[in-house]
């Protein structure tokens, strides 16, 4: 077996320092889509997404809408009436986007898990952030629910907010 020497192990020590500690952290996010007794009803197009301190977008993690060619049209056509994810960074992507988007949610509780290895969160930096979800229906209303956490998590975190209209309760759950 080879010695190393005393630069080679300083050298050794002092990287294993300086790289970007792995943040081993989950996200769960609930949303509660609301059963609403209208006459016409429509599944709701939603957004969820993680802004930065400064309100610039951090990570896109979720996006409902139409996906199909339907009697209604193609979905996409109606992405901008999710006004602040589209202003954010709907426009900057080009949809689908594998692991984001998909198709509307009936009704119900909507449960969503993300660890730092295997999703967008795992690049996020140190810092104060914003969980939003932004939800608009045809026929019906729009709604947009902030949470605020810390990224990453020293000690298990949760946090919600309660929607009125076209949200029900949202919380966030943070394992570190």
């Amino acid at each position: 077996m080879r010695k190393l020497s005393l630069q080679t192990k300083a050298t050794l020590a002092i990287s294993g320092l300086l790289t970007t500690p792995a943040y081993a952290a989950e996200l769960d996010v609930s949303v509660e889509l609301p059963k609403l007794d209208v006459a016409e009803y429509h599944r709701p197009y939603v957004a969820v997404w993680i802004e930065d301190a400064t309100g610039k977008s951090a990570a896109d993690l979720a996006v409902w809408y139409q996906t199909g060619n339907g009697k209604e049209g193609h979905g996409t056509k109606w992405l901008p009436d999710l006004r602040q994810w589209w202003r954010k960074s709907g426009r900057e992507l080009q949809v689908p986007i594998d692991g984001v988007t998909g198709p509307t949610r009936p009704a119900g509780r909507q449960t969503l898990k993300f660890d730092a290895k295997n999703s967008a969160i795992g690049k996020l930096a140190p810092g104060n952030y914003t969980l939003l979800v932004e939800t608009v229906r045809e026929a019906g209303g729009r709604e947009l629910l902030k949470v605020p956490f810390t990224w990453p998590a020293a000690a298990a975190q949760d946090g919600s907010a309660q929607g009125t209209s076209e949200l029900g309760a949202v919380t966030l759950a943070i394992k570190p």
